[in-house]
């Protein structure tokens, strides 16, 4: 496996005589992190001015989605390139089922990278995978190393995942963030070998437990909030899981309604704090002079309703504030646009790409389509990126009432006299769904035949159903074309055909996964196969 140094990104780097041909990666994941809540997408609060001017002065996408709007599943998808379907992680509960043949860290110990996880797993990596680890939950370090970090991982714990009221007791030096800056400089630091460095910076954070320290507590106060898009009046008409998942996070939470103001407060300020801390391993890259031969990559795994729809957390189905996710490219190479891409894109083209600009075969199996022609402005096929899917829910039928099974007992998402409650669960989580967006337009669909479909341009809180609506038919029809379509594409090729006794098949792929034919190719491999007959 060997980096081009007749690629885009090699010449660059050459020509900026770097001692490497390889550029170092910096993949930062958040967890539960909204695309929709920053300054670039319209958002009225600055929640993140870095990573505003990290986007703006290098590519980022307004249409990218995650695989799967749950942790384990787009993260496994994220690191091997294939769809919950291919990997068979559909839920939480699936992480030891993860199946593939090659996943990212394995591209980049073999294309000569040292790597390092520090934050948050959740998935089946193992610190055998990397020379370095250092792994942080939500709620802990793996290894407190002294007595306030104890007494911090106790703070969390007593959360219950849920919410803080007031500031966190702590510096926001003590919150997990910038620790965790800390730690990637001191890897970063203490490298002996020059060699290029793969760093996935996974930050437990903004997700729940809703807890932030001064002055992050107080830079944005309810009162200054803007309005949600939609409230609880939305459930009934949305169906039946969602008005299960409000009368949960009741039984669960019982002030949950009454604490949504302060809860969005310290979601945006967690999110603040996150940039601020960013910002100082740039910042710290660059006293190092390893700033202008990195490349960042900036993304969330799944969002979060902060008050939409009445609820809190994630959970049921696919609305866009839970699978619409950011993701930014900055760094050598990337050709720089103040307004953001409108291909349709998800977290698992990541890991193609960086095969891409390695210039590495895709291994067997990878499902995801390289970016890298579109970060560098290179000729592509645009209608390869014209829709995206999403997949949710681990199969089976839709659980539809709390008899069917116990919430306490069986499932255990609920623990009596506690207020605790873990919102991917069995009536959640059930069944088998599918989203789409194309365009304007989005497609819900499920394995009954029961549809969705909105305009999100006349209907972004996704309230006015048009599935069946003559009206739109022919929308309805091209969108339900193009789900098949992704369908097809996300079922899964391993393991390829075996050769038996003399015989073999071939696997034919496109270098960059793409289906879609480039500009006018149809029209000149027809004129080439009449020229044969």
């Amino acid at each position: 496996m060997q980096f081009s140094s007749n690629s885009l990104f090699a010449r660059q780097i050459d020509e900026e005589n770097k001692k490497t041909s390889k550029p170092n990666i910096v993949l930062i994941i958040v967890d539960q992190f909204r695309a929709d809540a920053s300054k670039r997408e319209g958002f009225e609060l600055n929640t993140t001015p870095f990573l505003d001017s990290l986007a703006t002065t290098g590519a980022w996408f307004n249409r990218a989605y995650t695989a799967s709007p749950a942790c384990i599943p787009s993260r496994t998808s994220m690191m091997t390139g294939r769809f919950p379907s291919a990997t068979h992680v559909r839920s939480n509960m699936n992480l030891k089922d993860a199946y593939f043949k090659t996943d990212l860290y394995e591209v980049m110990k073999s294309a000569g990278y040292s790597t390092a996880l520090i934050g948050k797993n959740h998935s089946y990596l193992q610190p055998s995978k990397m020379d370095y680890w250092k792994e942080y939950s939500h709620l802990d370090v793996a290894k407190p190393e002294n007595e306030e970090e104890k007494k911090f991982s106790s703070f969390l714990k007593s959360t219950n995942f849920y919410m803080e009221k007031g500031p966190a007791p702590f510096p926001a030096s003590m919150q997990q963030p910038a620790r965790m800056v800390k730690d990637a400089e001191k890897w970063v630091g203490g490298m002996k070998e020059e060699k290029p460095f793969f760093l996935y910076l996974s930050f437990p954070e903004p997700h729940n437990p809703y807890q932030v320290s001064e002055p992050y507590y107080s830079m944005f106060p309810p009162e200054s909030l803007p309005p949600i898009k939609v409230g609880e009046e939305a459930l009934v008409e949305k169906g039946n899981k969602w008005v299960l998942q409000k009368e949960m996070e009741r039984m669960g939470y019982p002030d949950f309604e009454k604490n949504i103001p302060r809860i969005r407060s310290n979601y945006y300020g967690m999110m603040r704090l996150i940039d601020d801390e960013i910002r100082n391993f740039v910042n710290y890259l660059k006293q190092q002079k390893k700033y202008d031969n990195t490349i960042f990559i900036f993304v969330a795994d799944h969002g979060d309703f902060t008050g939409e729809y009445g609820l809190i957390k994630k959970g049921v189905e696919v609305s866009e504030c839970l699978i619409r996710i950011p993701m930014l490219w900055h760094g050598p190479g990337i050709v720089p646009e103040m307004k953001p891409k409108d291909d349709h894109i998800s977290n698992v083209d990541i890991m193609p790409t960086i095969c891409d600009l390695l210039n590495v075969d895709l291994p067997d199996g990878v499902q995801g389509r390289s970016l890298l022609p579109i970060l560098t402005k290179m000729p592509y096929p645009k209608e390869e990126f014209s829709s995206i899917i999403i997949q949710q829910g681990y199969g089976g039928l839709h659980f539809t009432n709390l008899e069917e099974y116990d919430p306490y007992t069986q499932d255990g998402n609920l623990v009596k006299g506690k207020e605790e409650f873990d919102e991917l669960n069995t009536w959640t989580q059930s069944g088998m769904l599918r989203g789409l967006r194309k365009g304007d337009w989005k497609l819900i669909y499920d394995m009954q035949g029961n549809g969705k479909m909105y305009n999100l341009v006349k209907d972004p809180a996704e309230i006015h159903d048009l599935f069946n609506n003559r009206k739109y038919a022919a929308e309805q029809m091209d969108l339900l074309q193009a789900m098949m379509q992704w369908e097809l594409r996300t079922q899964d090729p391993l393991p390829l055909p075996h050769p038996n006794g003399n015989r073999a098949y071939g696997y034919k792929k496109d270098p960059k996964n793409y289906y879609a034919p480039y500009k006018n190719e149809p029209q000149e491999k027809l004129k080439e196969n009449k020229k044969k007959l």
